[in-house]
């Protein structure tokens, strides 16, 4: 059996790129391989501190021989995408050079300022092969000489709908209570300010389900602590319970490279409020039906009396486009094309 290595900053947390690979990874191994996880941090098979986020030192050579040295497919999450530990990506692409390797992009250093000046990365070997997860990033990086295929991030489809009644119950929310769940990590480009002010209107309780991170937790309290609204600030490690509690789900975020809530919630029979950032419209174009922050009188009446061919159709489309089965297929025709098995 061929194997197949995740290397990450970190991977099987609650982000969306873990999430991601970890999908990745079931439609691999129903390819046939055996999988592996690799990381700086996290409940993974191998860890490398090297590789975490704020590392102190790059992971040697030795380091990523001991996890990847008889590894036939390395899959390469983010890490030589987007500069959040530099001297990680340089040692991760020195020592790949050469082998099989799929590239998965999710956030090049040209989709945030902060990252804007460095164009080290991504990188490229003859023998890799460029993912990105989106069309207008494979755009972006053939505009900079990168031939890339877009494979979008994959849902599990076949889960059964969560219980309603104990979910509701653990939030210690009532019947009549409408539940707006906005299911992120709390940093600045989520904007929890907007989504705060869709669950006043909406009348509802707002349910954060991630922790602060960049430095976002003194703001994240002070935003919390003057809401006009119920907050509730409790993490679920169900994605079916999470939507089986909410009435409506908010993510008005500012930019994301793909953003799974909407995908998830039109899986499971949820009306889902998006902002305005570049993905959600090449997303929405398929044929979706979610709401802008400017509609949420539409939504209001669809708590009160739900749409369900709408909602059925947006099951439907997300069951045909995003099922990790529909991924194996573009997974398997990107090492097909790249020969490396033949």
């Amino acid at each position: 059996m061929r194997t197949c290595a995740f290397v990450s900053f970190r991977l099987g947390l609650s982000d969306g790129v873990s999430i991601v690979a970890a999908r990745w990874g079931e439609a691999l191994t129903e390819l046939g391989f055996d999988v592996r996880t690799v990381a700086g941090e996290g409940p993974v098979d191998h860890v490398i501190p090297g590789l975490a986020i704020d590392a102190k030192a790059a992971p040697t050579s030795a380091d990523l021989d001991r996890a990847l040295g008889d590894v036939d497919l390395v899959v390469v999450e983010n890490l030589c995408t987007i500069p959040m530990n530099l001297p990680a990506s340089r040692a991760v692409g020195s020592y790949l050079k050469g082998r099989p390797a799929i590239m998965h992009h999710h956030d090049p250093p040209w989709q945030r300022d902060r990252y804007g000046h460095i164009d080290e990365l991504p990188m490229h070997d003859p023998m890799w092969r460029h993912v990105t997860i989106n069309e207008l990033t494979r755009h972006q990086m053939e505009a900079r000489g990168f031939e890339a295929v877009t494979i979008y991030n994959p849902f599990r489809t076949d889960e059964d709908f969560g219980d309603r009644s104990a979910s509701r119950a653990e939030l210690g929310v009532s019947d009549d209570d409408i539940v707006v769940a906005h299911p992120v990590r709390a940093i600045p480009r989520k904007n929890i300010p907007l989504a705060l002010r869709l669950a006043e209107e909406l009348g509802g309780v707002y349910w954060l389900l991630g922790e602060a991170e960049e430095g976002y937790g003194t703001h994240l309290d002070w935003l919390l602590s003057t809401s006009q609204v119920p907050v509730i600030r409790q993490p679920s490690g169900h994605i079916p319970d999470i939507y089986a509690a909410a009435d409506v789900v908010v993510f008005p975020s500012l930019w994301e490279g793909f953003g799974n809530p909407p995908i998830e919630a039109s899986i499971h029979r949820r009306p889902v409020i998006v902002g305005n950032y570049p993905v959600a419209e090449e997303l929405s174009a398929l044929g979706f039906t979610w709401f802008r922050p400017d509609q949420v009188d539409e939504v209001r009446q669809l708590v009160d009396a739900p749409d369900n061919d709408m909602l059925d159709a947006n099951r439907a489309l997300a069951i045909d486009k995003f099922s990790i089965e529909a991924s194996m297929v573009r997974i398997q025709a990107v090492i097909d094309d790249a020969g490396w098995f033949t």
